[in-house]
């Protein structure tokens, strides 16, 4: 059994030798969240108010959810922009939303596990094609093998629906959480930190994480996305994150790691370096919600403090690094091929 991925955040902190947390930078951070709660930038709406993504009145939303994250992993390329994959001019995330949503405009049953369980290279590749015919999207193989790997057990489990695998866990985000890594390997997100002479099993779980919270977000909270329990799911360890708290100061990387980055040299999945700028990443969020909910509760009575979770944080984080991409780019992310994020 691994560790959870709040827990083993705090044990990989203990034991960090690349990164290093700075808890006067989180307070400060945590004034910026606030004012971001006060002005509707951090909020639950804004999940649904995208054009890409379904509202809870979809009754494939679910599904559809379930399809997203089961692809969202490794979007990032090597070259200049021109060279990335985008569809309807959106790169990475947002890009497999868009190439998603297209297919099924195009009548194509994306979302059916039924058709995806054996979906071949040649049709995924179709689907995920690139506004630039010398582009694709990346890792299209560890893609369909996913693909068929998930279809396969909610077809044989759930009767093809995801909402069904939800509906058994009686409204826990945890028990849901621990369902799908174990139904699902191909998000069980998880390494082994060696110290001390001992090894322990770790986890970030990051995109069965983003599934929890991409339910709950959608159903803001309500019917299929009441968790009771949401406060267990931390923030979505990836690339992008790290460096949004590296600008802000709530972690800083030694100068052998900052070297490496600036290389762009690849991390191995659990590598040290790795897995402390993730587990970094989980323990400053963690920390920043208690700190944001304490000065809530103390400065701020008109905001409920139960309102404020590392769902939303982790929102707020990824999309201030994509409203500010060019202001960030002093700052290296770290680059590793995986499935997991």
């Amino acid at each position: 059994m691994a560790l959870l991925p709040a827990a083993s955040s705090e044990l990989i902190v203990k034991h960090a030798q690349y990164v290093r947390v700075h808890e006067q930078a989180i307070e400060k951070l945590a004034d910026r969240v606030i004012r971001g709660i006060k002005d509707k930038e951090i909020d639950i709406e804004n999940f649904s108010q995208h054009e890409h993504h379904p509202t809870a009145k979809d009754p494939n939303a679910a599904n559809w959810i379930f399809l997203i994250d089961a692809l969202n992993f490794c979007f990032w390329t090597p070259g200049t922009d021109a060279t990335k994959w985008k569809v309807d001019g959106q790169t990475g995330y947002f890009a497999l939303c868009a190439a998603i949503n297209r297919a099924i405009r195009e009548g194509i049953d994306i979302t059916n596990p039924a058709f995806y369980s054996t979906i071949t290279l040649e049709q995924l590749e179709s689907i995920m094609r690139s506004d630039t015919e010398d582009t694709k999207a990346p890792l299209l193989e560890e893609r369909v093998r996913c693909l068929h790997e998930a279809g396969r057990v909610l077809l044989d489990r759930y009767e093809g629906k995801f909402e069904n695998c939800v509906r058994t866990c009686a409204g826990s985000a945890l028990t849901l959480l621990q369902r799908i890594v174990e139904d699902f390997p191909c998000f069980r997100d998880e390494a082994v930190l060696a110290y001390d002479g001992s090894e322990t099993r770790v986890s970030f779980y990051k995109r069965a994480q983003i599934l929890v919270g991409d339910l709950w977000a959608c159903f803001r909270g309500q019917g299929l996305g009441r968790f009771e329990d949401i406060d267990a799911i931390t923030m979505f360890a990836d690339y992008r994150v790290p460096q949004v708290l590296v600008h802000f100061g709530a972690m800083a990387y030694n100068d052998d790691l900052m070297a490496l980055l600036k290389e762009d040299k690849l991390l191995e999945f659990g590598s040290r370096e790795e897995m402390e700028i993730r587990g970094a990443s989980i323990y400053v969020v963690e920390h920043l919600k208690a700190l944001v909910r304490l000065k809530l509760s103390k400065h701020h009575p008109d905001v409920a403090p139960a309102r404020v979770n590392a769902i939303l944080l982790d929102h707020f984080l990824w999309d201030y690094r994509r409203k500010h991409a060019a202001e960030l780019e002093y700052i290296p992310f770290h680059k590793t091929i995986s499935i997991y994020y």
